[in-house]
């Protein structure tokens, strides 16, 4: 299996953030989220007001979260 190159974004990364975009992880990255489990802090309203993170960015981090037993804040 090939691992993903760092900062990549096909695959998961040392970041452990699932293959988004884009726009959405430089959205994120300037937001100061690096890990997955930082987006616990965040509600999805705020998680989608975030320039360039979309309805698909926003379905495919809940994703990755569930997988963790976790989930955006309420």
């Amino acid at each position: 299996m090939k691992s993903a190159s760092p900062g990549g974004l096909h695959g998961m990364t040392d970041d452990d953030l699932p293959p988004i975009g884009a726009p959405a992880r430089r959205a994120l990255a300037g937001a100061g989220i690096t890990r997955l489990d930082q987006l616990t802090s965040l509600t999805e309203a705020e998680l989608s007001a975030l320039h360039g993170v979309g309805p698909r960015a926003v379905g495919l981090l809940r994703q990755a979260l569930t997988a963790r037993g976790l989930d955006l804040n309420r």
